[in-house]
Parts: C-alpha cells; structure tokens; sequence
C-alpha cells in the first residue's frame, strides 16, 4: 500500500477517486460512496446502516473503493478521503473505535470484519491520499447535510 501526505499540488490528481462518508448522529445512521473526483460522477454507494460512525463509513469507503479500482485493473488511481483516522485504519489494517458490537451493530461489525480480510489478503498500489479541503473545497463525495 503506498499512503503518501497530499502532494502540494494546487488541483487533485486526476483521474482519482474521492470517497466520503455521512453520519446523522454519533453513533447514528451511517452511508458512505465513491464518486470520480473530475465528473463528480457516483461510481458506488452504500447504506444507510441504521448505527454507525463517520469514521466507520469512511474507512469503509476507502476499501470499498480499493476493491472497485483492483478490479477495474487502476493500480495507480489514487483514493482521496477527508478522514486521517479512516486512512490511517486502512494504513494498519485496524479499526480503532468505540462502537460496541451487539445486535444493533452486527450487519456494520460483519462488513468491517470483511474490509479487514480484503486489507490482509489483498495488496494494492493505489496512494491513498489525505483531501485538501482548505484549499480545494468539500470533498466531491460529499453529501452536503453540514
């Protein structure tokens, strides 16, 4: 895995993929996509799951989008996130949250426990990069709700 601070660059690499993630509520319900960073185009979509975090779905997304790009065979479009922690979880291939695990957390908890096997079999070459929301705006897979 290559995880590299964003370049100083005054645009996003393009073509990439720009993931994000939307939370109504800590811990509440919780959706996450993809969308190609240029056209804004939605490449993937998930949820909503009735409880989980932002950090959660933005992990979530970030594999997500790993797996869609291997299997469209782009080994060096990068993946851009807003989220250190989602990164860095990708990084370790460890989720580090306060979530409990139980009933109403299961179907989220069996999807982690999956994006955890995908990091730990797989390897990739994509650069999973930090989104420079201060110079470039809102993450283009934003979903607007701040």
């Amino acid at each position: 895995m290559t995880l590299l601070p964003t370049p100083n660059t005054e645009q996003p690499i393009v073509p990439s993929l720009s993931v994000d993630a939307a939370c109504s509520g800590n811990p509440g319900l919780m959706e996450y996509r993809g969308v190609d960073t240029a056209s804004r185009k939605q490449l993937f979509h998930f949820g909503p799951l009735p409880r989980g975090t932002n950090n959660i779905g933005e992990f979530l997304a970030i594999v997500h989008g790993l797996a869609y790009l291997k299997k469209r065979e782009l080994p060096l479009t990068p993946i851009y996130s807003d989220s250190r922690n989602a990164i860095k979880w990708v990084k370790d291939k460890e989720v580090r949250t306060q979530l409990e695990r139980d009933p109403s957390t299961e179907k989220l908890f069996e999807l982690i426990d999956r994006a955890l096997v995908w990091l730990r079999q797989n390897t990739y070459t994509n650069p999973v990069l930090k989104w420079d929301t201060d110079n470039w705006g809102e993450n283009p897979a934003d979903f607007g709700r701040k």
